[in-house]
């Protein structure tokens, strides 16, 4: 294998381990502000020990995506000089302000929030729960911006093949941002609606029947149900924006060659680069059309649009985004189902008497968020081949001249680490809830209510 293919194989390793992280960390912070004001209001100790449970775990993933944002973006400058030197005029600020807006105040505010209920007034730490969240939304948003403009920028102009910044409005809020940006948020609510409620459905299987352990799995399925149709009408509008600006990324996502009307949706086939068409295809007739268009005929583009005149694909390869594009839809239809019929279980038996089957069904979709997130990233990344910043950069253009062999040492090094951390970051959640599910107490500190004027007490024995 090339320096090229390697490097974009451990960029594409390193991103899909980072992510993985902050998509529970946007929505969990504010989860845990949600937990902590539903204990001011009511002074209900179920609340405030949900939020001690799940901050640990809240900490644990700030951690990881740190650690792991830092390794890739030294690839930067190791693997990909070519990307800084020609846009790095919009990308550097961007970054910096991600880091100025957002790092910052989630580092300064995340002790007090860990560490710091029994230690300050109520108040300073339900703002300080507030400030983390606001900010793991702020490095979202820079983040995204960036990664949107990359898709369909503007608001710059180029000068001896470097990248220039014209207009920083139009570079922010560039035409696929507010998709993403919505689509992002949404996917990190639901992967921590059913992280919440596969891992409180797993307490309940192993017969811990706390208050906070119930209203956490309630809390999980709900916010799950309610997310899940707004994820899908989300999607709709990411597709349409998709299909304006990129449209050879569609026609890849739908595995059609031809442009036409009555195009089918294809819920299954093999695609065959070499002879340009799909093998063993199930099909449903106009589906594709009447998804993409709202029109029973409407045209959809074909990649065989996207060929250059020596006949090189100007596409990406069609069977890689053909395929994470239907695990992540996939994904989202069992999130569907199950959080519905959750809803229905929750109605008849309630979460104490719930059983066993789907506290089955919740504990092996406990990271099933991590699945459809990966796979939406793979469509949308590999989706916008051969172009690393559509219409500007190639990938080739960009990557450096490092020897092959040095990329894929770093490449297995880079595997087996993130290997060892995903076991080790699953067993320390796993065993948390097994802590708590023995019935150890999360604290035996007295935590006040924001609006009190004693300081936290101590209680007896300690």
């Amino acid at each position: 294998m090339d320096t090229l293919l390697l490097s974009r194989i451990q960029f594409g390793a390193n991103i899909s381990f980072h992510i993985l992280f902050p998509t529970i960390t946007i929505a969990l912070g504010w989860v845990l502000l949600f937990f902590k004001l539903r204990f001011n209001a009511t002074g209900e100790q179920k609340w405030m020990d949900a939020y001690m449970f799940w901050v640990k775990i809240f900490a644990l993933s700030f951690a990881m995506g740190v650690v792991s944002g830092i390794t890739m973006s030294f690839q930067f400058g190791t693997n990909w000089p070519g990307f800084m030197e020609t846009v790095g005029n919009v990308a550097g600020p961007l970054l910096a302000y991600e880091v100025m807006t957002a790092f910052f105040l989630e580092a300064v505010f995340l002790g007090i929030m860990l560490f710091g209920a029994s230690r300050v007034k109520p108040w300073v730490h339900t703002l300080a729960t507030f400030l983390v969240a606001f900010g793991t939304t702020m490095s979202a948003f820079w983040i995204i911006v960036l990664n949107s403009w990359m898709h369909t920028p503007q608001g710059h102009e180029l000068r001896d093949g470097i990248v220039f910044a014209t207009n920083w409005w139009e570079i922010i809020f560039n035409p696929s941002m507010p998709y993403r940006l919505i689509h992002m948020l949404l996917a990190s609510g639901l992967t921590v609606a059913f992280l919440i409620a596969g891992i409180s459905a797993l307490r309940l299987l192993w017969g811990d029947r706390a208050e906070n352990v119930k209203s956490t799995f309630r809390f999980g399925i709900i916010t799950g149900a309610v997310l899940i149709p707004l994820q899908i009408l989300a999607g709709d509008h990411h597709g349409l924006n998709t299909l304006e600006y990129q449209p050879a990324k569609v026609a890849a996502m739908e595995g059609n060659w031809e442009t036409g009307p009555n195009v089918p949706l294809l819920l299954f086939a093999i695609p065959d680069d070499a002879e340009r068409t799909n093998h063993f295809e199930l099909r449903i007739p106009n589906g594709a059309s009447l998804i993409l268009t709202h029109k029973l005929d409407g045209v959809v583009p074909g990649l065989n649009d996207f060929v250059a005149e020596d006949g090189t694909p100007l596409h990406p390869r069609v069977a890689p985004v053909f395929f994470s594009f239907r695990v992540m839809v996939g994904t989202g239809m069992a999130m569907l189902i199950l959080s519905w019929a959750g809803l229905y279980y929750l109605r008849r038996y309630g979460a104490e008497n719930m059983p066993r089957l789907p506290l089955y069904a919740f504990t092996a979709m406990s990271f099933s968020g991590w699945i459809a997130t990966l796979a939406g990233w793979y469509t949308t990344e590999i989706g916008r081949q051969p172009w690393l910043v559509q219409g500007i950069l190639t990938t080739k253009e960009a990557v450096s001249d490092v020897p092959s062999g040095m990329v894929l040492g770093t490449l297995i090094g880079y595997l087996l680490v993130y290997a060892a951390l995903i076991i080790a970051y699953i067993a320390v959640i796993t065993y948390l809830a097994r802590k708590a599910s023995r019935g150890e107490p999360m604290s035996t500190r007295r935590y006040p209510r924001s609006g009190e004027a004693e300081v936290a007490a101590l209680q007896p024995g300690e």
